[in-house]
């Protein structure tokens, strides 16, 4: 099944609640919460306190992707603050295989994230360590971002890894993905589709999050 984890950065945090509420309802499956530092992406965004708030408030997994310098200094607080993923960036690690290690004994789900000039061969030799991997589709930093549509190979090369080695990795996906793309993309091999501004921009949260759902069902094998 594939899976839709609505990306709080698009959302109205004067209404962030509502908003949360409306896609839980509406059948998300859980949520895709941005940390950005400012140095790593040129972007500062949510930290430890609101996803402590957002926790509080959804019973759906959060799904916490780490875009900062030295995430080993934070993945202790994330988790104790109710991340259920934490994903961290290959570029951002110095001690990739040791961080996927500690993120596990600290109860949460371990992902890494490539940026797109980013090759597979990052990941080569500790996927077999991870439970996700997540491929950006757009230049990670700021939302509402045209999707690069060279992206769609990697993703299938990666999925075709997967099955090679037999392993039980999920892929998600992050970056400019809307109505229109979805379908290449889950094609291409996407386990969990992120969408932000598609979902909290649009006339309807609600009805949104449906049409995705519907879209993503009808296709084969999703």
């Amino acid at each position: 099944m594939v899976m839709l984890a609505p990306s709080i950065l698009s959302a109205d945090f004067a209404n962030l609640l509502k908003d949360i509420k409306e896609v839980e309802t509406a059948g998300a499956d859980m949520l895709h919460i941005d940390v950005m530092d400012g140095h790593f992406v040129p972007n500062i965004s949510i930290g430890l306190p609101v996803v402590k708030s957002i926790k509080k408030v959804t019973k759906l997994p959060l799904d916490v992707h780490l875009m900062i310098l030295n995430p080993e200094r934070y993945i202790d607080d994330f988790i104790s603050a109710g991340a259920n993923y934490i994903t961290v960036h290959a570029e951002a690690c110095f001690h990739l295989h040791r961080l996927i290690e500690s993120i596990r004994a600290l109860g949460a789900k371990p992902s890494v994230a490539l940026n797109p000039a980013t090759s597979l061969n990052d990941i080569e030799y500790i996927i077999d360590y991870i439970d996700m991997v997540l491929i950006m589709t757009v230049n990670p930093g700021f939302g509402g971002q045209n999707f690069i549509k060279e992206m769609v190979y990697k993703i299938n090369r990666l999925k075709k890894m997967i099955l090679k080695r037999n392993l039980d990795v999920k892929i998600q996906v992050d970056g400019g993905i809307n109505l229109d793309n979805v379908e290449e993309v889950v094609k291409a091999g996407a386990d969990i589709i992120v969408a932000g501004s598609a979902i909290f921009r649009a006339d309807s949260i609600e009805n949104t999050v449906f049409e995705f759902k519907e879209k993503i069902s009808r296709i084969k094998g999703a």
